[in-house]
C-alpha cells in the first residue's frame, strides 16, 4: 500500500514537523498557558476523551472487522496533528491555543495512547494478533518527543531560526500529505473503487464528527465561539502519519495492508474536509468581526454635550 520511499518520507516528515512544532514554543509559553488552562484542558478532554471513544463507538456501530476496527481505534487515540495549526491560522482561530494543544497532546500521548489503545482494544474484544503493543507506540512517540525538545531549544537560542523551522515544518506536513495523495491514489485506484461505503464513512466521519463534538463540548463548557472553533479543528485533525508509522512498525504483510486502510484514507480526506471547514469557520469569524465593528458607536456620532 505504501512504497519504501513513501515510508521513509513519512518518517522524515514526522521528525521535521515535530522539530518545527517545538520551534513554535518556548518554556515561557507553557507557564502562560497554565495560568488560564481552561481551553487547554478542554482540548485534552476532547482529544483523549471524545476521540478514542468515538473511534470505538463507530467501529462497533459499523460492525468493522478486526483489522479495520483497530485502524479506526488507533486513529481515534492519536494526538493532534500539526497541520491543524495551519488550518487554525487560516480559519482565524486562536493560533496560540491550537499550537499549545498540539504539543501538549503529543507529550501526553506517550502515556495516554498505549493505555487507551489497550483499553478500547480489550473492550472491542479484538484478537491478540490485532493488538498494538504498548512498547511500539511508546517507542515512536518517545522518539518524536526528542526533535520537539530540540526545536524548543533552538527557539530559545535563536528565535529567527526557530521561526523558520516552525514555518518549514508546518508546510512540509501539508506538502507530504498532498504528495502522497498524488502518488498513492492513482496506484491504488482499484482498491479505492472496491472499498465499501462504511469504510469511507468511518475514515471521513471520525474527523468531521470529532470536530462537531469538540465544538459543542467547548461551547457547553463556556468557551467563546472563536476558541471553540479552534478546539473543534484541533479535536478532529488527528496525527494520521503517526498512526501509519505505528502500523508499519507493528504489523506485517497482508495484515499490515488491511490495518493501514483507515489511517491512510483518514489522512487523505482530512485535508479536504478540514479545508472546507476552515473556509466555513473563516467566514463566520469575519462576520463576527464585522458585527462587532458595526456595533461600535463612532465618537464623532455622539451627540454634543449640552
Amino acid at each position: 500500500m505504501l512504497t519504501e520511499l513513501e515510508t521513509k518520507l513519512l518518517g522524515l516528515m514526522m521528525m521535521v514537523i515535530m522539530l518545527g512544532m517545538g520551534s513554535s514554543l518556548t518554556f515561557k509559553d507553557f507557564r502562560i498557558a497554565f495560568r488560564k488552562p481552561q481551553g487547554l484542558l478542554i482540548g485534552l478532554l476532547c482529544q483523549y476523551g471524545i476521540m478514542p471513544m468515538l473511534g470505538y463507538v463507530m467501529a462497533v456501530a459499523l460492525g468493522l472487522p478486526p483489522a479495520l476496527a483497530i485502524g479506526l481505534i488507533l486513529m481515534g487515540c492519536m494526538p493532534g496533528g500539526t497541520t491543524s495549526n495551519i488550518f487554525a491560522y487560516f480559519s482565524k482561530g486562536v493560533l496560540a491555543l491550537s499550537i499549545m494543544m498540539t504539543i501538549c497532546s503529543t507529550l501526553v500521548a506517550v502515556a495516554m495512547v498505549p493505555l487507551l489503545l489497550e483499553f478500547y482494544s480489550g473492550l472491542k474484544g479484538l484478537p491478540a494478533e490485532y493488538t498494538v503493543p504498548a512498547g511500539n507506540v511508546a517507542q515512536v512517540l518517545a522518539i518524536l518527543v526528542v526533535p520537539t525538545l530540540i526545536g524548543m531549544a533552538l527557539r530559545k537560542w535563536n528565535p529567527n531560526v526557530g521561526a523558520t523551522i516552525e514555518l518549514v515544518g508546518g508546510f512540509l506536513g501539508i506538502f507530504v500529505i498532498l504528495f502522497l495523495i498524488v502518488t498513492w491514489v492513482p496506484r491504488n485506484h482499484m482498491l479505492l473503487a472496491t472499498t465499501p461505503w462504511f469504510v469511507y464513512f468511518a475514515a471521513i466521519g471520525l474527523g468531521l464528527i470529532g470536530m462537531a463534538l469538540g465544538f459543542f463540548l467547548s461551547r457547553w463548557l463556556q468557551q467563546d465561539p472563536r476558541r471553540a472553533r479552534t478546539i473543534a479543528l484541533e479535536t478532529g485533525i488527528q496525527n494520521g502519519p503517526l498512526a501509519v508509522l505505528i502500523v508499519l512498525l507493528t504489523f506485517q504483510g497482508e495484515m499490515q495492508q488491511e490495518v493501514l486502510l483507515i489511517p491512510v484514507l483518514y489522512s487523505l480526506f482530512i485535508v479536504l474536509t478540514s479545508s472546507a471547514v476552515t473556509v466555513w469557520f473563516r467566514r463566520i469569524t469575519t462576520r463576527e468581526e464585522l458585527a462587532r465593528d458595526n456595533a461600535k458607536v463612532p465618537t464623532a456620532a455622539l451627540p454634543a454635550a449640552a
